[in-house]
C-alpha cells in the first residue's frame, strides 16, 4: 500500500463514522445518507490523486458533505419553514424554502461564509432538540412529508407529532433568534 492509500484510508477509518452522523442530522434517507458518504470519500480520492493540500480533513470533508446534502436539497425543492418565518413568499407568490432563505454561495466568499455559519447553527440548534422532537421537524419541513404520512410510518399519533414539532419550533427559535437579529442588522 502507498502512503497516499494509507493516509486515504486513515482519514476514512477516522472520520466515516462522525461524518456518517452529520450527514444523517441533515438526511432522513439511509440510502442518500450512504450515497454521498461515498461521494465525499471519492472527491477525498480525487483530491489526493490530483494533489491538493488538504489541511484538515476532518473540516474538509464536512464541507464538501455539506455540499452535497444542499444539491440533494436544492434538487428536491424541500417544502417551507412556515412556523415563525418573517417573510414566507418570494415576489411571484410561490413559498419559499429553507434553500431561498440561505444566502446563494454563488453570491461570492462573504455569502458563503454567512451560509456555512448559518448552517452550522442550525445544524448545532437542531442537535440539541430531543431526537423525536428533531425526527418529526426534519421529517415536515426539510423532506416535505405529512403529519399524516409520518404517523403512519412512525406509529405515532399526529397530535404528539404536531407537539414535537411546535416545541421543535419554538426551541430552534430562542436559538436562532441572536443569529437572525445579527443578520438582519448587517
Amino acid at each position: 500500500m502507498t502512503e497516499q492509500d494509507r493516509q486515504i484510508s486513515d482519514a476514512v477509518a477516522r472520520e466515516q463514522h462522525r461524518l456518517r452522523g452529520f450527514i444523517r442530522r441533515w438526511v432522513a434517507d439511509e440510502g442518500e445518507v450512504e450515497d454521498i458518504l461515498q461521494d465525499v470519500f471519492y472527491e477525498l480520492v480525487e483530491a489526493f490523486r490530483l494533489a491538493q493540500p488538504i489541511e484538515q480533513i476532518g473540516a474538509w470533508m464536512r464541507r464538501v458533505a455539506r455540499n452535497r446534502i444542499t444539491d440533494l436539497f436544492r434538487k428536491r425543492r424541500p417544502a417551507p419553514l412556515q412556523a415563525g418565518a418573517v417573510e414566507t413568499q418570494g415576489g411571484d407568490g410561490e413559498a419559499l424554502g429553507l434553500e431561498d432563505r440561505l444566502p446563494s454561495p454563488a453570491a461570492g466568499p462573504e455569502a458563503d461564509y454567512a451560509r456555512g455559519l448559518l448552517l452550522d447553527e442550525l445544524t448545532a440548534a437542531l442537535d440539541e432538540l430531543p431526537e423525536e422532537q428533531r425526527e418529526v421537524f426534519l421529517a415536515h419541513e426539510i423532506e416535505g412529508r405529512s403529519f399524516k404520512e409520518i404517523a403512519a410510518e412512525t406509529g405515532v399519533g399526529i397530535n404528539t407529532l404536531l407537539s414535537r414539532k411546535h416545541y421543535a419550533v419554538l426551541h430552534l427559535r430562542r436559538r436562532l433568534r441572536a443569529i437572525y437579529d445579527d443578520f438582519l442588522t448587517s
